[in-house]
């Protein structure tokens, strides 16, 4: 191992693997994003996920906090507690999404190529969703009948939690599906 550095070999990365250059000593890569910085801009919902280039994921997420605080300003009334629990843990998850990010992104300058990046939120084409679908004409429906007939809506207060039932009721059948096609 007294070879002049001249003469020792350099390994041999294959060019998919190759990491992007090192700054020189003292210097950082200036597109590197701060994971902190992302997760106090969060404070404000989505703009954390702004900073670090994920703008569709943050105008969601700064839309779906704005419905949330309409929604608890116009008075939900026994729904509230739910919709306010559902704010402050979307809110959490909000800060943390963005300094995770971040730090993805700052991973991947660095030439890390083992973990990929998760894809940014994507609206669905226009192939169908049965599920989606059935659920937007119920809820459609619903509301209808509510605006248009003054059907009372009370009864979503006692049956809300049907609709966590029969999610875990999907997700249930969705993995004996899948362990069916594996077998």
């Amino acid at each position: 191992m007294n070879e002049p550095i001249s003469q020792m070999a350099e390994p041999s990365v294959p060019p998919q693997q190759a990491a992007a250059p090192a700054p020189a000593a003292g210097y950082s890569d200036s597109r590197r994003k701060s994971p902190f910085l992302a997760s106090v801009l969060s404070a404000m919902p989505g703009l954390g996920q702004v900073y670090v280039g994920y703008y569709q994921r943050g105008f969601i997420h700064a839309i779906v906090a704005a419905v949330s605080v309409t929604l608890l300003a116009s008075g939900l009334g026994s729904l509230t507690p739910m919709v306010a629990i559902f704010l402050a843990f979307f809110w959490l998850y909000n800060v943390i999404d963005a300094g995770r990010r971040a730090a993805l992104y700052n991973y991947a300058l660095e030439g890390g190529k083992e973990l990929e990046l998760p894809d940014d939120f994507q609206f669905p084409g226009l192939r169908g969703s049965l599920v989606g679908g059935v659920t937007l004409v119920v809820v459609g429906l619903t509301l209808l009948a509510n605006t248009r007939f003054d059907v009372s809506l009370a009864w979503v207060e006692e049956w809300w939690p049907m609709a966590i039932v029969a999610f875990g009721g999907y997700l249930v059948y969705k993995a004996i599906q899948e362990k069916a096609k594996g077998e």
